[in-house]
């Protein structure tokens, strides 16, 4: 008897420097949907990667915003 084959695709391994890219690219989207204020970088490139690794990482300024509210 043979053992049942797999239909899942391999996963591949996404090229570092195409997903940094990527997230330079968000981090700028959020800067301009901001009005290009300075000041959130660290933000915007955690949200960034967050958007696209899929992870829960904020930045320190967000947690503090919410802790104050």
């Amino acid at each position: 008897m043979k053992p049942p084959q797999r239909s899942d695709p391999p996963r591949t391994i996404p090229d570092p420097t195409m997903l940094e890219e990527r997230i330079r690219l968000r981090a700028y989207e959020l800067y301009e949907a901001r009005g290009r204020e300075d000041g959130h970088d660290l933000d915007d490139w955690l949200q960034a990667e967050a958007d696209f690794l899929g992870s829960k990482k904020t930045a320190i300024g967000t947690e503090r915003k919410a802790a104050a509210a």
